[in-house]
């Protein structure tokens, strides 16, 4: 028996095969190009992301289930039966729609947005983009005037085009904007608040069971779960029980705290609630979701600007750490998530002067999106429990600087998770895999303890949210609007 999870993520498909023992193994890695048509726009295209993953279905011999994770906010329209797409993939960090959804904050829609999904007014989330289709798109308006437009995220487009079902799990469902939190299922007003027609949207289904067949080396093989990435990373991580709570650093920055059956809400903090997982006959299971929108975006930026080459060389500093020498970054280049959500903030350093140098503004860069990760978990721990330790994974998790920063201004035990795939490790395990081992070992964990007190902890992020409070409302409108 081998079970197939395909992650299918914001820079890339990957594929992880896991046999009858549990022994696992990376089966194939396809990065696919990103479009940047206009300033604030950012899209793929569908047909590159299916023919990835049909690479990634015939990476294997002998599988058996298979299961998908994807990139949650990220939608588009397809026609309903050659499933060919109208529209390129709009992705979670786009933001078009900034400008409508400034309109429906002024015209007081946020309370009731709230209420009903448990979401923020936000272009990050699938309901503005939808409506962005429906409005802007010829070709997707003829369709629905026929009744033959699809509309969904990409779980969706994916599981019609190669299984044959219109669907969405309940996770990537809660992402959207348009789902009630409290029934699970799509929401009158909502769909009509947002102008999104409802017959166009997929069927929301939990996240494990029969979600269709696809085909595998000319074998029909069925799909177990479909889920979001960050919700598989949690599940990956082995958070369970609530209290338990990981940090994915990817693209961005992405917190998840289990909360077991409850649903919390905390909208003066700017925490989201969200489906955790939802298994066959079972009823969901919640989660809060804390999201910085720059990680591993902002580094890579920098390093496009030419301030560092090599990963390696920033490991280690030998100065102290920039935020004690006044030099703080933050990472707000696609303007600031949870706890702030303004998307008017901008990415600034300050306390810059003649001496600073490239290596002294990439030690702050790493800071800043370890302090934007504190004060999403702070935000977390004032309105619920959490665990002794925090679980991490992502690119800049390796890095012995950021991991030792990041659990000094925590004030908590970091567990990194060393295997870089504990989102398809997730996957993975919905589908029907138990425990998960690489070569010989289960999967490597390193635990960093905290050297800070409470007191340093409390100056930095004092010190961190003047900074922040300095790059808020900076743009005169929504980037793209």
């Amino acid at each position: 028996m081998t079970i197939l999870a395909i992650d299918q993520g914001t820079t890339s498909t990957r594929a992880l095969a896991v046999d009858t023992d549990g022994h696992a193994a990376i089966a194939s890695v396809t990065r696919h190009e990103q479009l940047y048509p206009e300033p604030g726009r950012v899209e793929h295209d569908p047909a590159e992301l299916v023919r990835n993953l049909r690479i990634s279905l015939d990476a294997v011999e002998g599988v058996t289930a298979v299961g998908i994770d994807n990139q949650g906010e990220s939608c588009l329209a397809w026609h309903a039966d050659t499933r060919e797409p109208v529209t390129n993939v709009i992705v979670w960090q786009d933001n078009r729609t900034g400008s409508e959804v400034e309109r429906l904050k002024r015209d007081g829609a946020g309370t009731e947005v709230m209420e009903r999904c448990g979401l923020p007014l936000d272009s990050y989330f699938s309901a503005s983009k939808l409506a962005w289709i429906v409005d802007h798109v010829p070709e997707a308006r003829r369709l629905l005037k026929r009744g033959k437009l699809r509309l969904g995220t990409t779980d969706a487009f994916f599981l019609d085009c190669l299984a044959g079902e219109c669907v969405t799990d309940i996770t990537t469902a809660s992402r959207t904007s348009l789902m009630n939190l409290a029934t699970g299922r799509w929401d009158e007003e909502l769909c009509r608040l947002f102008r999104v027609p409802m017959e166009a949207l997929p069927r929301i289904v939990p996240t494990t069971g029969h979600l269709g067949e696809v085909t595998s080396r000319g074998r029909a093989v069925p799909v177990t779960a479909s889920v979001v990435d960050q919700q598989a990373s949690l599940y990956g991580h082995g958070c369970r029980r609530a209290g338990d709570a990981k940090i994915t650093f990817g693209t961005g920055a992405f917190a998840l705290l289990v909360t077991g059956e409850r649903a919390l809400r905390s909208p003066d903090q700017g925490l989201l609630p969200t489906v955790a997982w939802q298994h066959d006959g079972g009823t969901p299971e919640y989660a809060l979701d804390g999201g910085v929108y720059c990680a591993g975006s902002a580094i890579d930026w920098a390093r496009g600007l030419g301030l560092f080459t090599d990963h390696a060389s920033l490991d280690g500093f030998d100065a102290p750490a920039a935020i004690d020498r006044d030099l703080v970054f933050v990472p707000a280049l696609s303007g600031l998530g949870c706890p702030h959500w303004d998307r008017r903030a901008a990415g600034l350093w300050i306390g810059l002067s003649l001496d600073t140098d490239p290596r002294d503004m990439m030690q702050a860069l790493l800071e800043g999106i370890a302090l934007r990760a504190a004060e999403v978990i702070r935000a977390m721990s004032s309105l619920t429990g959490i665990g002794d330790e925090i679980s991490v994974d992502g690119g800049v998790s390796v890095n012995p600087y950021f991991r030792r920063f990041l659990s000094d201004v925590l004030g908590m035990c970091v567990s990194v998770k060393t295997f870089p795939e504990i989102t398809a490790i997730g996957t993975a395990q919905l589908a029907g895999a138990g425990d998960i081992r690489f070569g010989d070992d289960a999967t490597p964990v390193q635990r960093i303890l905290p050297r800070t007190n409470r007191q340093d902890r409390e100056s930095r992020a004092a010190r961190f949210s003047e900074a922040v409070s300095r790059s808020g409302q900076w743009r005169m409108s929504p980037t793209g609007a």
